[in-house]
This record gives structure tokens, sequence and C-alpha cells, in this order.
């Protein structure tokens, strides 16, 4: 099976304004898209959608709003107890082709909401079973919280993955040589964040066809105990460093629509491939067409397998 923890999910509403935003104006919505939201809400959606046996783990109260969209969605999940409500992200789209986000923090969670959060992940993993930690942390769990979860999900004999940015980021960063996760998922920002590089540098460089500095970044992390690290690169495509070298895959062209959830997207289909038992180069090809199919869809819709194309053919080793 595959599990999610989405320490911070979220509810995800979109607005299109159909025209450019302007700061101190009045607009009015040209759409308006309410979606349950969360890095490993996402991620799991994606599984789902991909037939694929999932569980989303999450903190909610029992009649927080969240839950009826989960439902809607057919996505098995397991909540537990918080006295806050989940927090609202606002994603406004404008013309010409600007996406602004607006994120609330969320509600911060008590000792004993943390511990429960902790407990219902744990008592839902087997040996066996891959659990992917993913997104920021509520406000309440320390910093080094997925530090923790990474060494105690490795306990009970399960694959485990991350995906987070700044001080949890950090976290795992610093405690490599203990805790170091079988899969990591930077983005260019990340990676510059967790190795001392300037992100905007590498990606940059991604885009000019100049791959030297992200594939010797994502090496080095491997060389530091992390099984496979995927670095996505938004529109200049991905690549993958695993035991076997490292790998690139441009995206495929494609109308941007919305930005939302394309990193989450790309999670979902590495972790298919590897569900699916198919090689590193072909993980990074699912994994970039996800990515690539979610930014053609409106707000945070992650997309069905019907809508991925991936293309083995354009994966190079570096």
């Amino acid at each position: 099976m595959i599990i999610t923890l989405t320490a911070n999910p979220s509810l995800d509403r979109t607005v299109d304004l159909g025209a450019p935003l302007n700061p101190g104006g009045v607009h009015r919505f040209t759409a308006d898209r309410l979606q349950p939201g969360g890095k490993g809400v996402n991620v799991a959606l994606g599984v789902q959608r991909a037939g694929l046996h999932v569980l989303a783990v999450l903190p909610a109260a029992a009649a927080d709003p969240l839950l009826p969209l989960l439902a809607a969605e057919g996505l098995p999940h397991r909540a537990s107890p918080m006295a806050g409500r989940v927090r609202t992200n606002l994603t406004v789209l404008s013309s010409p082709d600007v996406t602004t986000k607006l994120n609330e923090p969320g509600a911060p969670l008590s000792a004993q909401e943390a511990s429960a959060l902790e407990t219902a992940l744990l008592d839902a993993v087997s040996a066996g079973d891959d659990v992917m930690l993913s997104g920021s942390l509520a406000p309440g769990l320390p910093a080094d919280a997925y530090v923790r979860l990474v060494r105690a999900v490795r306990e009970k004999g399960a694959w485990v993955g991350v995906d987070t940015s700044d001080a949890p980021l950090a976290a795992i960063a610093a405690a490599l040589a203990s805790a170091a996760p079988d899969f990591l998922k930077p983005n260019a920002e990340e990676l510059g964040q967790i190795l001392g590089l300037p992100g905007e540098q590498l990606e940059a460089d991604a885009e000019r066809g100049e791959l030297d500095g992200v594939r010797d970044a994502a090496l080095a992390l491997h060389a530091r105990g992390v099984g496979a690290v995927l670095v996505t690169l938004g529109g200049a495509g991905g690549v993958l460093a695993t035991d076997g070298g490292a790998w690139y895959s441009p995206s495929a062209p494609v109308e941007v629509v919305s930005t939302v959830g394309a990193g989450d997207s790309a999670t979902a289909g590495y972790l298919i491939g590897r569900a699916l038992g198919e090689d590193p180069p072909a993980r990074l090809a699912r994994a970039l067409a996800y990515g690539t199919a979610a930014v053609g869809l409106p707000g945070t819709t992650i997309p069905r397998p019907d809508q991925v194309r991936p293309d083995p053919g354009a994966v190079r080793r570096l």
C-alpha cells in the first residue's frame, strides 16, 4: 500500500479573474473552484486515480469541510483529531498567465494532537508499504518531525519518501547520516536550500541545457544516503539520481493553466512507476508526464492516467 502523510492539509480555492490583477482594485471572478489540498492529499489522489491501493493520513476535526471533499473524491483517508479548522489556500489566476498564491499557516496542533497524528500514521504502516511524507508542518510540530518519522517508518520495514521545504527540509538534510529517506523530491530552489547553492541559478542553467550543476547536486545527496533524488525543474524538466547514475527528461510543451499541484503530481507519477516495477528512467518519464499533465489542468486538479503521456524515449543519461 502507498500511504501519504499531509501534516498541514488545506482547502484549495482557485479563482480566475480573467483579467490582470490590479492591487487595490475591485475584481470579479470568472471561475471559482474548491478542492481538497495539501501535498500528501494531492499525491494520494494521483495514486488512487491510477487504481493503486492508497491511504491519506491527515489531521482534521470530524466536522471539517475537508472531509466531505475527500469522501466525494472516493479517497481512502484516516483523520486524526484536532480542535482547529483546516486552513484555506487561495490561488488567484490572472492574465497574462500569472498565478498568485495566498496560503494560510494552518491551525496549531497541541502536543496531544501531534502525538495522535503520528500514531495514526504509524498504526497504518506495515512492512513493505511505501510512505510519502509531504508538505509543510502544521504549527506546533517541531521542525525535525519528519526526521523522527523517517526513522519510525523505517523501523516498521517500510520505504519512505519526503517532499518538504524550509526548516523541515533543513532538518532532514542535517540528519542524513542517520535518517536519510529512500526518496527525496526537491525542486531547484529546495535543492539549493539543502546544499547552499543558488536554486534560481540551477533552474536557469537547466533551461539553457546546462545540467551539470543539478546532476552533481542530486548525486551528492544520493552519496549522502538518499536512495533516489528527483529534482523537478519546472518547464525545464527533471533529473533523477539513483544507484545507477543520473538521468534527465525534458518536459513536454503544454499550455499552462495552473502550476498548483504539478510537483505533487510528479511525485505521484514516480510512486506509480515504482509500484509498477519500472526502472529509474521510466519512473522519471512517468513523473515528468504527470507533472506536465497537471499544469494543463485547472486549480489543484491531479491528472488521471488517461491524461498522462510518458515518453521514456526522451530520457537520457547524464
